[in-house]
């Protein structure tokens, strides 16, 4: 058994590699987001997941807002270390931030309609507070 080294994660020119977020029970694909160098520490730290937010430019704990928390399970890391896939248990049912369990709730058909599939968890606009 080797020992863990977060200096040899491949992160990329922006200091991020992909996570992939994955209900541990059901095996559903719940998200994929971004980390830092940071963001890996505290989530192995806590065993609670953390992101980089591309978006707001900032460290994001998952359910600061929601309380929709990922709790860690198990975390893996690809061949070439570059991504991470993390087995969590998913507080609140929902880790999107549309209300759905999974981020993946839209099929594209072959004849190229889109279907919803599943029923949202909660209401975002309830959940989030507008910030104005």
């Amino acid at each position: 058994m080797e020992k863990f080294d977060i200096g040899k994660v491949k992160f990329d020119e922006k200091g991020l590699c992909a996570a992939i977020a994955q209900d541990y029970k059901t095996g559903l694909i719940m998200m994929i987001a971004w980390m830092n160098k940071e963001a890996l520490e505290l989530t192995l730290a806590t065993r609670k997941v953390h992101y980089w937010s591309r978006s707001r430019n900032k460290l994001w704990f998952k359910g600061e807002e929601s309380g929709n928390v990922q709790e860690v399970k198990n975390i893996y890391i690809d061949c070439d270390m570059d991504a991470v896939l993390i087995k969590v248990n998913q507080i609140g049912g929902a880790a999107c931030h549309t209300g759905y369990a999974s981020c993946f709730y839209r099929e594209i058909k072959e004849n190229g309609d889109m279907e919803t599939q599943g029923e949202k968890i909660f209401d975002p606009e309830k959940v989030y507070k507008k910030k104005g």
